[in-house]
């Protein structure tokens, strides 16, 4: 699909809301920013290290660039429902079965998504009483990634759960033929 939704796959369209597309889009621009960063910073970090002349900065930007690649990409992973998880278990069963392992594996990722939410929060403030050297930034820069990341895979789970149940979670193009493709 050309343009703005290049980067949004077609792949399994029956679980995903057109509605979600552009989150979709931005999160995959934003993965390939963080792992952009976090290469050159490295880099430009072992260069000016060995020039005698280290940055310490560097350090803390390379890490804030980790970590948000990290959750963003764990966000992106769910709606494009590259994560692991019991698929094969579930891709091998069919009729109610197969929709109960789908919607259970996925409750067990909401389960996960809703705690990554509320603990991840929890760190977030806990985060105000430390302080990343040598910027003197509260850690809570670092902590936010993780409620954000949560709040990003409950909203694709249940995107997918209500497709999943509306539509069923086999698609047009059967496991078999996927396998044979590859």
């Amino acid at each position: 699909m050309p343009g703005f939704n290049s980067l949004v796959l077609e792949e399994q369209r029956y679980l995903k809301w057109r509605a979600l597309d552009w989150l979709e889009q931005v999160l995959m621009i934003l993965c390939g920013v963080a792992i952009t960063g976090f290469s050159v910073l490295v880099m430009c970090d072992v260069v000016t290290r060995t020039i005698g002349h280290p940055w310490l900065w560097l350090q803390e930007a390379t890490m804030t660039f980790f970590i948000y690649g990290i959750f963003i990409g764990v966000g992106a992973a769910t709606r494009r429902n590259d994560h692991l998880y019991l698929a094969v278990l579930a891709e091998s069963l069919t009729g109610n079965t197969r929709l109960f392992f789908e919607l259970f594996n996925r409750l067990v990722v909401l389960g996960v998504a809703f705690c990554m939410i509320y603990f991840g929060y929890l760190n977030f403030l806990d985060g105000f009483k430390s302080l990343r050297m040598p910027s003197m930034t509260p850690l809570s820069s670092f902590y936010a990634a993780i409620p954000l990341c949560g709040l990003l895979v409950a909203i694709f789970t249940i995107e997918q759960m209500v497709n999943g149940w509306k539509n069923g979670f086999v698609g047009t193009l059967h496991t078999d033929e996927k396998r044979k493709a590859l």
